[in-house]
């Protein structure tokens, strides 16, 4: 995978330094779609999606459960898969997550009930006993489900994404340059994070206020919480104002993408990027260069600032 210069990429103020910055960008983007089918070809990421695939593909209808009672749930599972799958016990006390799951059993051909339902009905079908019925969808039951924050156990495969380096004074200086981007910024100590295993939030700081509050977890990783800011800043800048859920990939494509670049601009290691982007399904390397312009001017934009 690509690697990064340990020290910051000058663009010096020329005619020519839109084009300079353009190009030096554009190379950067190769690097990491180059990193990222890398990654998604070797054997650290094959496992990942081995594990991965054993979760279910849960619908639109429990995502948006999942969602409403957990927000920050990753990788969801029953009670007992989390126990025979994946060698993971629920910790004692955590609450459950509330679901639909389907009722699947003998369902009658003609009414599509089940056989006690079908026996209170008023459908006279009878052509063929119950036992011969084939089996359907006849209903949903609420059933509880847990997210891997709640567990305890064997560890999940998994890669690192984390930038490495020297981040220097770069943390102070996003920090301070949240009020040119017209985002509001908290980096919340370890202990008071309450977004489970995401690194970093963005959203609207209250009904009244729409301007976007990015909110990072704090770590000793100053590299890795500087790549954070960089990647919540680029959705502030970039998606505030959008609510598609079926978007949600290609926006996390585009994020990771700016903070690669703007990572690498200022010396760090960002290669871990790519493994970040091989996580998404959503054709990586094809979504970042159809949208490279949006990423290149978001990257320009944050480089701009930092620079001033």
């Amino acid at each position: 995978m690509a690697t990064t210069s340990d020290s910051w990429v000058s663009f010096d103020q020329t005619d020519t330094r839109s084009d300079e910055m353009n190009s030096t960008i554009e190379q950067w983007i190769d690097d990491l779609v180059a990193g990222v089918d890398d990654a998604q070809a070797s054997a650290e990421f094959q496992e990942w999606l081995d594990v991965q695939s054993r979760f279910h593909d849960y619908s639109y209808r429990n995502t948006l459960l999942i969602k409403r009672q957990c927000p920050e749930a990753s990788r969801v599972a029953g009670y007992r898969t989390w126990q025979e799958e994946f060698d993971r016990h629920v910790t004692e006390g955590e609450s459950a997550i509330w679901i639909w799951a389907p009722i699947i059993t003998k369902q009658c051909p003609e009414c599509e009930n089940s056989p006690s339902y079908h026996e209170e009905s008023d459908c006279e079908y009878d052509e063929t006993p119950p036992e011969e019925w084939s089996e359907g969808l006849v209903g949903f039951k609420p059933a509880p489900v847990f997210d891997v924050s709640q567990t305890e156990g064997e560890p999940l495969p998994d890669f690192d994404t984390e930038a490495t380096g020297d981040a220097g004074d770069l943390v102070e200086q996003l920090t301070v340059a949240a009020d040119d981007l017209g985002v509001t910024v908290r980096i919340v100590p370890a202990e008071e994070w309450t977004h489970g295993e995401a690194k970093g939030i963005c959203e609207q700081l209250s009904l009244v206020d729409v301007q976007p509050l990015v909110e990072v977890r704090d770590r000793e990783n100053e590299a890795d919480l500087a790549r954070t800011l960089i990647h919540e800043y680029a959705h502030a800048l970039l998606h505030f104002d959008i609510d598609d859920d079926t978007e949600r990939a290609k926006r996390e494509v585009e994020a990771e993408a700016v903070a690669y670049v703007v990572g690498r601009y200022c010396g760090l290691d960002t290669s871990g990027s790519a493994f970040y982007l091989a996580a998404w399904e959503s054709d990586d390397s094809e979504v970042v260069r159809d949208r490279l312009g949006r990423i290149s001017r978001t990257a320009e934009e944050l480089i701009d600032v930092l620079e001033g």
